[in-house]
């Protein structure tokens, strides 16, 4: 390589400051996905609610993050995105602030949502700062390097909130990102670049109104009903009919908020219906398991988010190795062998019972880890390689928004499954909602299935 050409691919020591300063609010809010999940039942028995009620902690932050992801572009063009990077990080850190003092459940829940409306404007904002500063011939060993560490948000969250909530109580769950906000903040005044946006195009405001209402309404109603009773009836017909008129309204707007032409597109069809399942995976096992330990078992809360850390130390370790066996056998091959070993893991857990050697369940937890890394980044690159690069910003929101909704059923059914059985037994609640995890993992098998041979026909890209 001559010194021009070396010149020409090194990371400037300046755009490394600048992705750090970038992965540090990604893990914040990656942390926060997760963190609250071991604390479960401490909020439930404090707010005297029952378990299905407590959940909305973690339910309402992931449908939150998925309302706010269709407006991101649009703020990123009229405000700029350095700006919005910092307000989304201001607004989270005080969001924090807010969970952290909250007198009760419903309060609590509110300031989850300001929480999460701002973690899905950081993120993408984040992502895009970051592209534009390294470039795409050096973007891959940037995220490479980063990867790891936003990865390993999920995993230290049962972990650290295991040490908090031993120590200090559930409430510096949340008070712990104040600190973090306010440094991190202070450096992106040095490094980040804020130019001023542009008018851009309107905004679809009735388009933004209709996803905001149909997308949480959806997911109660449909979480509420397997609590029993007929009184989520109407508030599923609402959100069910607002994300009607989106459907009806974006064939006719020329800019909708999110393009579901690329619907038409079988790969990207098939790969997002599947990262909707995998989102019921990633995010509701992560809760299940908490409980599992906490009821099941009877574990103090320290030592359930430590016995919890395998989950997500078997996802940190398998994603580095993921992309290359994507690159070597296709995204449906490598999604297929991550649904199986999710698949086996939920079979002997139905199968056998709750009730087996802690080494077990260990290895079980880090076998699932693997089988989601497996899952999760084949289904990514299968969505987005499906796709024209121009149409590449819109499929990567659409690919999240679904995640994180299949992700806030997945967290909620759980949760009411084991809060209904709980009658019956710890050990019976909880195998039941294995039972659940059981189902989406065939679901997983079968949409990695169909994506493989949507891919080996070779399906045309849309225009």
């Amino acid at each position: 390589m001559t010194t021009v050409e070396a010149t020409e691919t090194e990371i400037p020591r300046e755009v490394w400051r600048l992705a750090w300063l970038i992965a540090c609010g990604a893990f914040a809010t990656g942390l926060d996905t997760s963190v609250v999940h071991v604390a479960l039942r401490t909020i439930q028995l404090e707010y005297d609610v029952t378990l299905a009620a407590a959940q909305w902690v973690s339910t309402s932050y992931l449908i939150a993050l998925a309302v706010s992801l269709p407006v991101c572009g649009w703020l990123g063009d009229r405000l700029g995105t350095g700006r919005l990077w910092l307000g989304a990080l201001a607004a989270f850190t005080v969001a924090s602030g807010l969970c952290a003092a909250a007198p009760s459940l419903e309060l609590l829940v509110a300031a989850r949502v300001l929480q999460g409306l701002a973690a899905g404007l950081l993120v993408p904002a984040g992502q895009t700062i970051l592209g534009r500063a390294v470039g795409p011939g050096r973007l891959g060993r940037v995220m490479s390097r980063l990867g790891m560490a936003v990865a390993l948000a999920p995993a230290l969250g049962p972990v650290l909130g295991g040490l908090l909530l031993d120590d200090l109580g559930w409430r510096w769950l949340f008070l712990v990102n104040l600190p973090i906000g306010a440094v991190v903040l202070l450096a992106a005044r040095r490094l980040l670049p804020t130019p001023p946006g542009s008018a851009g195009t309107p905004l679809d405001g009735v388009g933004l109104a209709a996803l905001s209402i149909g997308l949480p309404c959806t997911v109660y109603g449909l979480t509420a009903l397997g609590a029993g009773g007929f009184h989520p009836v109407p508030i599923l017909v609402i959100g069910l009919a607002a994300l009607a008129l989106y459907v009806v309204r974006s064939r006719f707007r020329p800019e909708p908020l999110l393009d579901l032409g690329l619907l038409r597109i079988p790969a990207f069809r098939a790969a997002g219906a599947t990262m909707a399942v995998a989102g019921v995976l990633i995010f509701g096992s992560t809760l299940l398991y908490p409980l599992y330990f906490q009821l099941a078992r009877h574990e103090d809360v320290l030592t359930t988010g430590l016995l919890t850390f395998a989950l997500g130390l078997g996802t940190a370790l398998t994603l580095p190795r993921a992309g290359r066996l994507v690159d070597r056998y296709g995204g449906g091959r490598v999604a297929l062998a991550g649904g199986l070993l999710d698949l086996a893991v939920s079979i002997e857990l139905v199968s056998v019972g709750v009730d087996q050697p802690i080494l077990v369940i260990q290895l079980l937890l880090l076998l699932q880890g693997a089988g989601t890394a497996l899952l999760a980044v084949p289904l990514t690159v299968a969505a987005y390689a499906a796709v024209p690069p121009h149409r590449l910003a819109d499929a990567a929101v659409q690919v999240n928004i679904v995640n994180r909704i299949g992700g806030a059923l997945g967290a909620a059914i759980f949760v009411v499954v084991i809060d209904r059985d709980l009658a019956a037994g710890p050990a019976v609640a909880l195998r039941h909602a294995f039972a659940w995890q059981l189902g989406a993992a065939a679901l997983s098998v079968v949409g990695a299935l169909l994506l493989t041979r949507v891919q080996r026909a070779g399906p045309p890209r849309a225009g």
